[in-house]
């Protein structure tokens, strides 16, 4: 699957005019005789939300401190917003709000002091700085604690704290490295729900990196799977899962008839009716919904079930797995922090 093409929004619909904003061409990263980024070829287009998904070790944050010219590339060459990181990392930096998986702050400083420092650091005017800083607060659920040390904040607080201050500079483009680790459920709403509201409303470029699944599957537009420093698969749930050698697979609840695996089964393409915990469960070899909905109907039966199993982003995230995991261990280079 060609991570080039267009994406789709969150209504379904491909843009025909977006442009690449975050470009790699075979961009690799070796520390030794590990090989933590191999060959990856990666485009994200201007206003969409791209994940990154792999398990710890995969090769994730070493490709973003590749993108933030953080760390130099062993081979291939990374352009952000059309510039190359290895040449005007500062440039870089002017353009993209990063926050890290663990981000660091003044602990004797409150929340609005550190927020402040980034907001003069990127030399905005103190009255356009003070009512940024008030909104961003606001936005991550810090108001009551705008005040307190930071030295007090849980790491959930930190992590939200870092979201603001990725976003101080008001950045185009938005680097997030596991944003939602150690953070309650309704932080966790709360924070992709932000992430939803700057890609519709202000057109922010998003890449968030990530080993949880279902946070993906809910803002992403489209998704990459990183196995071992290696993108193996991209683009949305529904391209991913066309891959799937099982995806027809159907769990079918039916009331009233007697012989309801013989009629399902005497559908075109069902290629095995199973009977398991009060259920059918179907093998097609296309999609079969609306043939199974009429064939109970029409047969006098009603319909209570009918659910299609093994077409979700935990099958295709496993689906590589099986196949990529044991293939190489998990490698990680040194770490770095920045702030914004």
């Amino acid at each position: 699957m060609s991570a080039d093409a267009p994406p789709l929004d969150r209504a379904g619909r491909r843009s025909a005019t977006a442009d690449v904003v975050i470009q790699t061409n075979k961009l690799t990263k070796r520390y030794g005789d590990k090989t933590a980024v191999d060959n990856l070829d990666l485009a994200i287009r201007r206003g969409e939300v791209f994940g990154l998904l792999g398990p710890n070790g995969a090769g994730k944050t070493t490709t973003i401190l590749m993108l933030l010219g953080l760390t130099e590339p062993t081979a291939g060459t990374a352009r952000v917003d059309g510039v190359l990181p290895t040449r005007d990392p500062l440039v870089v930096k002017s353009r993209v709000g990063y926050l890290p998986d663990e981000v660091g702050f003044y602990e004797d400083m409150t929340a609005r002091q550190n927020l402040r420092y980034t907001a003069d650091l990127n030399r905005l005017a103190r009255r356009d700085g003070e009512a940024r800083i008030a909104g961003l607060l606001h936005d991550v659920g810090l108001d009551a604690d705008a005040d307190r040390k930071v030295g007090a904040f849980s790491r959930g607080m930190r992590q939200r704290l870092g979201l603001a201050d990725a976003l101080v500079k008001d950045p185009s483009i938005l680097i997030l490295d596991e944003p939602t680790v150690n953070i309650d459920p309704e932080g966790v709403r709360e924070l992709l729900l932000l992430v939803e509201r700057l890609r519709s409303d202000q057109g922010v470029t998003v890449l968030l990196s990530s080993h949880l699944l279902h946070q993906v599957e809910q803002v992403c537009d489209r998704i990459g799977v990183f196995v071992a420093g290696r993108l193996v698969a991209s683009g949305t749930i529904d391209e991913l899962a066309a891959e799937l050698t099982d995806r027809w697979i159907f769990a079918v609840g039916v009331r009233g008839l007697s012989d309801a695996e013989r009629l399902l089964a005497a559908i075109p393409g069902v290629t095995a009716v199973t009977r398991r915990e009060g259920r059918l469960h179907l093998t097609a070899s296309h999609d079969v919904r609306d043939d199974v909905q009429r064939q109970v109907l029409d047969a006098g039966g009603t319909l209570t079930h009918l659910v299609r199993e093994g077409a979700d982003l935990d099958a295709i995230y496993h689906r590589w797995f099986r196949t990529d995991e044991d293939a190489a261990g998990p490698v990680t280079g040194p770490p770095a922090q920045v702030r914004s």
